[in-house]
């Protein structure tokens, strides 16, 4: 199985220039904890996640109303494109401790993202749990 097979397509991104409530009624909304950032050709620039609004804004004493994507954002963000293995998503996900791991197509657009939840709705369960003990070790 590949990245493709198990990503969801077309997640909602946002850009560096919008304000950071966007990017956090995005997660809401769409119940998710990462949103990735691209440019106006959907190439993807980073990403956002819920830690990341915490700790480089309102953790630090500034506004998250008054502050943008890009002033909070994890960039480069780590991607694997579509035609990735899910050994690789898993050892990507399990070598960085991260949850999601962006896909690009071969020009570097944005065309999905994949969840450890993803990992769980395949019979790749154990790559999984891997994956959930490299990333429940406390920092």
């Amino acid at each position: 199985m590949q990245a493709s097979d198990i990503m969801t397509r077309q997640p909602s991104c946002c850009s560096p220039g919008d304000p950071l409530p966007r990017a956090a009624r995005i997660m809401l909304e769409e119940d998710v904890g990462e949103v990735p950032v691209v440019d106006e050709g959907k190439k993807l620039l980073g990403v956002i996640t819920d830690r990341d609004i915490v700790t480089r804004c309102v953790a630090v004493g500034d506004s998250a109303q008054a502050a943008f994507v890009d002033a909070c954002m994890t960039a480069p963000a780590l991607w694997l494109t579509e035609d990735a293995t899910l050994e690789e998503v898993a050892d990507l996900m399990a070598d960085q401790a991260i949850r999601r791991v962006p896909i690009v197509d071969h020009d570097g657009r944005l065309s999905g993202i994949v969840a450890l939840a993803d990992l769980d709705s395949t019979d790749a369960r154990s790559l999984k749990a891997r994956v959930v003990e490299s990333v429940s070790v406390p920092h």
